[in-house]
């Protein structure tokens, strides 16, 4: 019987856990009974009482496993490191506590997975979030996958149902911040994407704060693709011609108006400054997120510190 193994990042998500796992089960107990479950729990040193419950969980179903975290990784090396310790013959990467994206789901996806692709993943088509918010989203997974070297369809997530192949292959990539939805790609299968609605969440809310999640977007940026640096070489040498040509425009000015050469440019040069003072940190910034990532890199610590397992028996992969 093969294996399907789910996993659940959680902190502080003690109203949605037991909701998660009894909608999992229900999934694999009405339309996914020939398969075995796998349902890992990666819980991020949580506050509240999410722990307490998934132990509650744990000891009546062997089926539901937990890693504890020694403290807060963020959710992308949280989920990571759920993924690696998987054991399933097919791999559900995210599945959030909240259910925002639909467990109901999983079997369309198990059934193109069955059917030789490797890759199978979601793509968010329709969001019950404000219209602002929205469009950032969008906006970032167009810039992401445009200039990307790995082509993704925009909008897809960690909400992937992944073979055991890629999974090892994922194993090779040595990375301490792991970026997973265009991971997968990168490591490379045949693919098929199912669009569905991304929903509103209905107990609690979101952990995933606003500097977290620019914190993320800037570590999908960096990782796979050099737009930034790009367009930082692309805006510099636009912005000398434009120089060029600005002094060239007030150098004839000044000797066909005013026949001479200072007072009048003296506030231009003190905008000029500023603001090519502020181009220079902007891009000088951005460098430095190239330098903050390849310094991670060379540390070469875990993804994760663990504090416990449960129901992980024998040696994890």
């Amino acid at each position: 019987m093969k294996t399907i193994t789910v996993v659940t990042p959680c902190f502080n998500e003690e109203l949605n856990v037991r909701d998660c796992y009894e909608a999992v089960r229900k999934v694999f107990d009405e339309k996914l009974q020939g398969y075995q479950r796998e349902h890992i729990f990666c819980d991020n040193a949580s506050e509240d009482r999410t722990l307490e419950i998934l132990r509650e969980i744990a000891a009546s179903d062997k089926s539901v496993r937990i890693i504890v975290n020694a403290r807060n990784f963020g959710p992308l090396r949280n989920t990571f490191n759920g993924v690696m310790a998987a054991s399933g013959d097919a791999v559900l990467l995210f599945l959030p506590a909240d259910l925002q994206d639909p467990p109901e789901l999983l079997p369309d996806f198990v059934k193109l997975w069955e059917a030789g692709n490797e890759i199978v993943y979601g793509i968010r088509a329709v969001r019950e979030e404000g219209r602002l918010m929205s469009g950032i989203r969008n906006a970032y997974y167009q810039l992401l996958t445009r200039f990307s070297e790995i082509k993704v369809p925009p909008g897809v997530g960690d909400y992937q149902l992944v073979d055991r192949k890629v999974v090892d292959r994922m194993r090779q990539v040595r990375d301490g911040y792991p970026f997973m939805r265009m991971m997968t790609f990168e490591c490379g299968g045949r693919a098929v994407g199912v669009p569905y609605t991304w929903r509103a969440r209905k107990k609690g809310l979101s952990k995933n704060r606003a500097a977290a999640l620019i914190d993320q977007g800037l570590n999908g940026l960096v990782s796979f693709t050099s737009a930034p640096l790009r367009f930082g070489l692309y805006a510099g040498f636009v912005l000398s011609l434009l120089s060029i040509g600005y002094a060239v425009a007030n150098l004839l000015l000044g000797l066909i108006l005013y026949q001479r050469l200072a007072e009048p440019g003296i506030l231009t040069l003190i905008v000029a400054m500023f603001f090519f003072g502020g181009v220079q940190l902007f891009f000088m910034g951005m460098i430095g997120e190239y330098i903050l990532a390849i310094y991670g890199q060379v540390r070469e610590k875990p993804v994760v510190f663990e504090r416990e397992r449960v129901n992980f028996d024998g040696p994890q992969p």
